[in-house]
């Protein structure tokens, strides 16, 4: 039977880890963001405010097409990061920062309220939250070049819109997983309790772990 599984979080949270284990676990296809390079990108971190729409407009596109590919599997995937994040995190700092004008805001938003009345919504989603400090460090220690300027109130104001957003989601089951100090790589403890979680929302599609 279909079903997916969303990974939700912040920068840091450990939403690829999480996306490996799931797919190693359990046999899954896992589905992760698009590696094209945005080609808005370099325009956009020369002058945001001129390039802001446009980027975050390609980024939209390019998540909708990934959950076309993925409402068409059979059997269970996971995906790492959703569209949902791109318009409610995202593009919606960016609208707050005044990067993005009012008029190009209703244009991207009634994009956006179109394709979610075009694709499926996940079966369950799985939230990331950790601490702030735990988040710079991980940012730190994986040292991606776009990463590692990221000021701090930026990451602020996305933990806020985050945590407001995985409030009001009601499109699916949700499942928060607390990551500070959750390590179900090394800890079989960690991982059983994860494994039970998940399992408990949808357990006869999870199928047996992998041996």
């Amino acid at each position: 039977m279909k079903r997916s599984i969303a990974i939700a979080g912040n920068m840091g949270a450990g939403k690829s880890t999480l996306v490996d284990f799931l797919a190693r676990t359990y046999g899954v296809m896992p589905f992760y963001e698009p590696n094209d390079e945005n080609p808005y990108l370099s325009d956009f971190y020369r002058d945001m405010k001129g390039w802001a729409f446009q980027s975050q407009l390609y980024f939209l596109a390019n998540k909708f097409r990934l959950h076309q590919e993925l409402d068409r599997q059979p059997g269970v995937v996971v995906l790492d990061r959703t569209i949902f994040e791109d318009a409610e995190v995202f593009a919606t700092a960016l609208h707050q920062m005044r990067k993005i004008s009012r008029r190009d805001w209703q244009t991207y938003q009634s994009f956006y309220s179109a394709i979610l009345d075009a694709i499926r919504p996940p079966d369950l989603m799985i939230y990331l939250r950790c601490s702030m400090r735990t988040l710079r460090q991980r940012i730190r220690l994986r040292g991606r070049a776009m990463e590692r300027d990221v000021p701090l109130s930026y990451l602020k104001r996305l933990e806020r819109l985050y945590d407001q957003w995985i409030d009001s989601y009601d499109m699916s089951d949700v499942l928060v997983l607390e990551t500070d100090k959750l390590d179900y790589i090394h800890n079989l403890v960690h991982r059983l309790d994860v494994m039970e979680r998940i399992e408990d929302v949808l357990p006869p599609e999870m199928g047996k772990p992998a041996c």
